[in-house]
């Protein structure tokens, strides 16, 4: 099954993104995180597309070159997931499958929870549900593991990094985590080709409400997670199922990393094809 490019017009910026599958199938909305772009779905693009969904991956605004708002509050979590809806409503589907890695996870949960009538089915990839997220970081080894951040959001700090050594030092902290040296030279290469301030953006536009409660996740919902994840600690992953009213399915990948879309992905496909399929939107919603 190959995988096409193209870009989709929505709320006034363009996306560029990966595609595979019939434009008649279900619509399954892939979300990368940081400091990714629509490349770290390649393997899932494939096989979704192969299964008959309609697979489309968007790079995200911020590393997208027609999708980089200057102000920091344009990448706040609600304009981040009503890009998403924006996305699916161009391609023409009223209701979709979404499946969410890293940020693209946290973008995932909050659609999920406002938007019980369109998103059919969750795929959670590594991220944990935000207010579980909010809990953990009350103790000290979530907070550790998550403190890169307070990097990420200085000023000017983190962009002169990824500039350094043309991207050397980034790409070599990414291994440190479990990513291979070839994709973490795709990422950084990629990113500090749009420019890295508007991916930077989104840890900078984080605020006390990013992580709030929400209303109960009520569809389908399966959770992929590595038990290496350099990010988000088993507690966090474990409080999740707190906040969830529907179907839910935890799987831990032993031996894996952070970096399951591009390093794993083989080993959840068959759980993410059976999931979707026994999962089905009703055809209605696909006209």
């Amino acid at each position: 099954m190959s995988v096409r490019s193209r870009q989709i017009t929505a709320r006034g910026l363009t996306f560029d993104a990966l595609t595979a599958g019939p434009p008649s199938g279900e619509l399954v909305l892939l979300l990368h995180g940081f400091p990714q772009m629509a490349s770290c779905w390649r393997n899932a693009l494939t096989s979704l597309g192969a299964a008959g969904f309609h697979a489309v991956a968007p790079t995200q605004r911020g590393y997208s070159a027609g999708a980089l708002p200057e102000e920091v509050a344009a990448y706040r979590l609600d304009e981040l997931c009503a890009d998403a809806l924006a996305i699916a409503a161009t391609l023409g589907a009223t209701s979709f499958h979404v499946i969410g890695h890293d940020w693209g996870g946290a973008v995932a949960w909050a659609l999920a929870a406002n938007n019980p009538d369109t998103v059919a089915t969750l795929t959670a990839v590594s991220t944990p549900h935000g207010a579980a997220l909010r809990t953990a970081l009350a103790g000290a080894r979530q907070r550790l593991q998550m403190s890169y951040i307070a990097v990420l959001r200085l000023p000017r700090v983190p962009e002169l990094l990824f500039g350094a050594g043309r991207g050397l030092i980034i790409e070599s902290a990414l291994e440190l985590t479990g990513l291979s040296k070839e994709h973490a030279r795709r990422d950084v290469t990629a990113l500090r080709r749009v420019g890295a301030t508007g991916a930077l953006n989104w840890y900078r536009a984080v605020s006390r409400g990013t992580l709030r409660q929400r209303p109960p996740v009520e569809m389908p919902t399966l959770h992929l997670w590595g038990d290496r994840d350099v990010a988000f600690t088993r507690e966090a992953i474990e409080m999740t199922a707190e906040h969830l009213e529907g179907p839910y399915h935890l799987v831990e990948l032993t031996g894996g990393s952070h970096w399951i879309p591009d390093e794993h992905w083989n080993d959840v496909d068959d759980l993410v094809l059976e999931h979707l399929k026994s999962n089905p939107i009703e055809r209605a919603a696909l006209a």
